[in-house]
Formats: structure tokens, C-alpha cells, sequence
């Protein structure tokens, strides 16, 4: 029993880390099919309408023998987080990352832990006691996560040469992609914050939807088929050249497949989970720990040069997590031992004071006996 009640502990630690790394990958294969020309919008499309077509069989064999139906609320809530979370976050970010980095990306994504904390706070989701030490842990580690932030998009530092120099999705030859000036990339930078300020949300959002509809296969299909509608119409809008909508054995292909199955289909849904177990504020902590793997995989498959301020950020960054996450189990254990005296204080009154039980017993007993020979008195 012990052994079982480990693991499951250990599991949503480990899902945890496997989302990070299915999103490592999304940000590496995504900037490559951008760099090759695939257009942001259409992609997005794709991305969801594989996502859809994944899961929904899925869900249907799940649900064939239940029969209960979703309230038009619970849709509407549903309609709303594909379209804050999904359609806008994601078709802002991904704009974001054809003008800056894998890198950057990962590193703005690790803003949700603050902004996700922030909302939580503000919903009444996450509680702060700012004289225990889980509280000053917590606003601790949003304080290093936003001078992360702040230390990447403003300060670059000396240049660190790729680690692999024959990469994997070579899209420009050397030295011939285009710097991009500085004030875009600041404005790009924080435009990927206000897009993980969206997923933030969202997540935030799910963790209540989650409450009136527990299904999680159920919530993750309906965002997903909803996003889809939503992104249609959105490419729709934004690229009416549809030569640009074909799909080639490219880059932008593969880009589209891993992103529907693995992120829309895959870790939607180890997501959701991972938000119903342990909350939107366990899941948005793990976000730093993306950045360490994408600068990594950046440099390695698309050559990307990688600067000591993102290192730095990244450390800040992984300092964050690391801070939060030390807040949060303290905080568990401080609940789990303040319960376990409210128990022991309501077991202690009835064990240590047997003889003030057994008087009460007799004087109870004493009153119910004066009454009875009262009445009869009555009676006579």
C-alpha cells in the first residue's frame, strides 16, 4: 500500500516533466516550419484539427455507455477557455516566435508561474500567508521568475556558439538570416508574455470547468474541437492565398503532426489531469524547467545562438520553480499537520477527562429519573 501511495505521489511530478518536454519539442519543430515560410495562422488551423481528430474517436468509445449530457453553461465556459487559451494565446505566441526565438519563447512561457499565481490569488484559488514561510517562498519565487523575464528580454550579453554547427532543420545558410532590431524583439518579447498571461488563464479557467465537469477526456475534446472552428475562421481572416494552405513533406508537415497529436492531443489531456490532481499553480511552476531543455535543443537542431542573458534568466527562472514548488510542500505539510491536531483535539477531551464524561452520564441519568417520579406525582 505504502508503495502504491508513492507512486501515485510521484506521478504527477513525472507527468509534470513530460509535458515540458513534449513542449520543448513544439517550440524547436514550430520555429523551424517558420523559418521555412509556413504560414502562423493555417499552421494553428492544422495543429487543432489533428488535435480533434485524435481525440474524438477516443472520446466516443470512452462515453458510449454514459448517457449524462454537458449544461449549455458548462459549454460556454468550455467555448470560452478554447478561446482565450487556445485561439488567442496561441496565434499570439506562435506571431511571437517567428520573430524571435525558441529560446525566448520558452523563456517568456516561464512567466505563467507569476501570472498564473496572480490570477489564482485574485480567484481565491491559492491562499498566501505572508508570515509563514510558505508565503514568502511563494512571492519569492514570482519576484526571481519576473527578474528572469526582465533579464532576457532587456539584457543579451556576449554571444555562445551553437553546440552543433550541421543542425538538424537547417533553414538559412550562415550568417545570412536577417538580425532582428532590438526594439522588435523587446515588443515581440513582451507580446509572448501577454500571450502566456492567456494560458495562464486558461489554465486557471480549466481547474473551475474542471469542477462542474469532472471528465477530463470530455473538457479536453471540447476545447479542442471548438478551437478548431475558432482558428478556422481566424486563418480564414488572415491569409485568403489559399496556395499557402497546401501541405508539403516538409518541415511544416511534421511540425503539424507532432503539434495535433502530441501537444493538442497528448498533453492537453496529461494537463488537465495534472491541474485536477495537484492545481493550476503546481502545473504553471514546472514551466521554467522548458526553457532549460529548449536552449539546448535550439542551439543543437536549429543552431540558434544562445546569449549569457538567457542564461542568466534561465537561471533566475529554474530558481523560481524551485522556490515555488519548496512553498507548496511546505504548505501542504503545514495543512496536513494543523488537521491532524483538530482531529487529536476533538479524540482528547472524551480520553483524558473519562471520570467529568461518567458524572455527566449520571446526572443525565439522575434528571431523567427526578422527571419520571414527577410526572407520576402528577398522575396521583
Amino acid at each position: 500500500m505504502e508503495t502504491e501511495a508513492a507512486g501515485m505521489s510521484m506521478k504527477p511530478y513525472c507527468v509534470a516533466v513530460a509535458i515540458q518536454l513534449i513542449y520543448t519539442g513544439m517550440f524547436v519543430v514550430s520555429k523551424a516550419a517558420f523559418n521555412q515560410g509556413t504560414n502562423t495562422y493555417v499552421y494553428i488551423f492544422y495543429r487543432q484539427a489533428v488535435g480533434s481528430l485524435l481525440l474524438l474517436p477516443i472520446a466516443l468509445l470512452q462515453r458510449k455507455k454514459a448517457r449524462s449530457a454537458m449544461s449549455p453553461r458548462v459549454l460556454f465556459k468550455l467555448f470560452f477557455c478554447a478561446l482565450i487559451g487556445i485561439t488567442l494565446g496561441v496565434n499570439l505566441y506562435h506571431v511571437s516566435l517567428r520573430f524571435t526565438s525558441a529560446t525566448v519563447a520558452s523563456a517568456a512561457d516561464s512567466s505563467m508561474p507569476a501570472v498564473t499565481f496572480f490570477l489564482a490569488v485574485l480567484l481565491r484559488m491559492e491562499d498566501v500567508k505572508l508570515r509563514s514561510r510558505s508565503g514568502i517562498a511563494k512571492l519569492t519565487g514570482v519576484a526571481l521568475c519576473l527578474a528572469g523575464v526582465f533579464t532576457i528580454a532587456f539584457f543579451a550579453g556576449p554571444a555562445i556558439s551553437p553546440v552543433n554547427h550541421h543542425r538538424a532543420f537547417a533553414s538559412h545558410p550562415p550568417g545570412s538570416k536577417a538580425a532582428v532590431p532590438k526594439g522588435v524583439w523587446i515588443k515581440w518579447t513582451f507580446l509572448m508574455v501577454v500571450a502566456n498571461m492567456c494560458w495562464a488563464l486558461w489554465i486557471v479557467l480549466q481547474a473551475a470547468a474542471l469542477k462542474e465537469c469532472p471528465d477530463k477526456m470530455v473538457v479536453t475534446v471540447a476545447q479542442c474541437l471548438f478551437s478548431t472552428a475558432q482558428c478556422l475562421v481566424v486563418a480564414v481572416v488572415a491569409e485568403r492565398d489559399f496556395s499557402k494552405w497546401k501541405l508539403r513533406l516538409d518541415v511544416g508537415s511534421l511540425a503539424v503532426l507532432y503539434s495535433g497529436f502530441m501537444v493538442t492531443g497528448v498533453s492537453y489531456y496529461l494537463q488537465t489531469w495534472c491541474i485536477e490532481m495537484r492545481g493550476p499553480m503546481f502545473f504553471a511552476a514546472w514551466t521554467p524547467l522548458c526553457f532549460v531543455f529548449t536552449i539546448f535543443c535550439s542551439s543543437f537542431f536549429l543552431g540558434e545562438t544562445v546569449r549569457l542573458g538567457s542564461i542568466l534568466g534561465g537561471i533566475l527562472l529554474i530558481g523560481s520553480l524551485y522556490t515555488m514548488l519548496w512553498g507548496k510542500i511546505k504548505e501542504s505539510k503545514t495543512y496536513d499537520g494543523t488537521e491532524d491536531a483538530e482531529k487529536d483535539g476533538h479524540r482528547k477531551p472524551a480520553e483524558s477527562c473519562p471520570e467529568e464524561h461518567e458524572l455527566t452520564t449520571i446526572e443525565v441519568k439522575e434528571s431523567t429519573s427526578v422527571g419520571a417520579s414527577a410526572s407520576r406525582v402528577d398522575e396521583l
